[in-house]
């Protein structure tokens, strides 16, 4: 795999659903930006107004002010007025952001849910704290170092389950036909789950990315490696990346160069010149010829949107769903000297066609609604287009949006995919069939 202009390295964004977003590292931008234009500069007025706002806040607001949390208020209200996705990182979320960059995480090892008032475990990831303690799925936590979690503000008291690796949290769990009972925990890494895999019928392997870290794309290369040294032959693959929010720009990458023999795989642009940037795959498949189907929905987002724009632009993959999020930007995470940092949009993305998935996503060769009896205009899901303050196409790029078009298709879209696997049918998709055979 090549790269022009600068190496790229993996950084990763986190929000509340764990990852957002597929990011650069801060020395593609460091060193190279432009001197701070003249005309640009703030006055010597605009800074004392900017202190005068800052005295009356700490003056007269109904209640006393901490200095600091303003000041970084003040901060995070400067880059999220510029995108959804830029944002001041305070020195603990920098570092969790590093962490979720290798798949891990602090805590507890659940996934949990504000609902109906109360703090219900969605998910236990195995081997985990929670796991070990016995916490399954469905039980519900009532309180929190003593404090009951009834009457308070929800999202604070999930706050509270995390902390420190090694600091210890007493939690109260109430499992469904069983009585309360309090348990401590020590909070520790855990690797959070990001691929499954299982063999459907007539040998066709189906893989389930979650989002995109580190280690992503040698997760799939090495099980693909695993299921053939048993004898195994494949007969079809299908990458499922519904609702896979992005991650780690590098292993989307990697897997597209895994499915391509040459080609551009996809380029950035932004203002600064180390954005730059052009990745292209080198000679040599992880499955030549194999047929590739690739399933997306309105939550396939940023590096999923990077993978599928790549295989479908050269005809590799068959990409099945919805159109796609609509993130095509570029994140670069910029420490800064106090060990925090800041999340900065810097590029756009581009796939190897030229097209722009910023606002518009990938649009599906198959279009199969992820629920049956879905019609697009009823569906109120969120896609970037629906962000305040999203950053716009490409100015130079005059194409606009795709209209979409969606079936009242009654299969799912797991289901569509098996039916094409299974005819085995020569589907154009960029002038190649979906197999990659020219």
């Amino acid at each position: 795999m090549k790269k022009h202009c600068l190496v790229l390295s993996a950084c990763l964004s986190l929000a509340c659903s764990p990852l957002l977003g597929a990011e650069t590292d801060p020395s593609a931008i460091e060193g190279v930006a432009d001197p701070v234009d003249s005309r640009a500069q703030l006055s010597l007025d605009d800074m004392r107004n900017f202190t005068d706002v800052f005295n009356q806040i700490r003056r007269n607001y109904v209640e006393e002010v901490d200095d600091k949390l303003l000041l970084e208020a003040a901060m995070n209200g400067m880059l999220t007025s510029l995108d959804p996705h830029s944002a001041y990182l305070p020195q603990h979320d920098f570092e969790d952001l590093e962490n979720a960059s290798r798949g891990q995480y602090v805590g507890l090892g659940i996934d949990v849910a504000a609902q109906n008032g109360r703090i219900v475990v969605k998910q236990v990831i195995s081997p985990s704290p929670a796991d070990l303690a016995g916490i399954n799925p469905g039980d519900i936590i009532t309180a929190i170092d003593e404090k009951p979690v009834k009457g308070r503000v929800l999202a604070a008291a999930i706050d509270e389950l995390s902390g420190p690796p090694g600091s210890l949290v007493k939690i109260t769990v109430l499992s469904p036909g069983s009585e309360q009972r309090t348990l401590v925990l020590k909070r520790e890494f855990v690797k959070v789950p990001a691929m499954s895999f299982r063999l459907l019928e007539n040998h066709i392997a189906y893989f389930r990315l979650v989002y995109f870290h580190r280690d992503s794309a040698s997760d799939l290369k090495n099980t693909i490696d695993s299921v053939r040294s048993e004898g195994t032959e494949l007969s079809g693959m299908i990458l499922d990346l519904r609702n896979n929010p992005g991650g780690v720009l590098q292993p989307a990458v990697e897997i597209a160069d895994g499915f391509l023999d040459q080609g551009s795989i996809v380029s950035t642009r932004g203002r600064n010149a180390g954005m730059q940037m052009e990745f292209t795959a080198s000679p040599g498949q992880w499955l030549p010829a194999m047929p590739l189907v690739l399933l997306v929905d309105r939550g396939s987002a940023s590096a999923s949107e990077v993978l599928a724009g790549a295989l479908q632009d050269h005809g590799r993959a068959l990409v099945v769903g919805e159109r796609t999020f609509g993130k095509g930007s570029v994140q670069s995470v910029l420490p800064l000297r106090n060990g925090s940092g800041v999340k900065l949009t810097t590029a756009r993305y581009f796939t190897p066609s030229g097209r722009s998935i910023q606002a518009r996503g990938i649009q599906p060769d198959v279009i199969v609604a992820s629920e049956m009896l879905v019609v697009a205009s009823d569906d109120q899901r969120q896609r970037e287009a629906d962000l305040e303050n999203h950053l716009t196409q490409d100015p130079e790029d005059p194409s606009g949006n795709a209209g979409e078009t969606v079936t009242a298709e009654q299969d799912y879209p797991l289901h569509e995919a098996l039916k094409l696997l299974r005819a085995n049918r020569s589907l154009s998709a960029g002038g190649k069939d979906f197999s990659g055979r020219p």
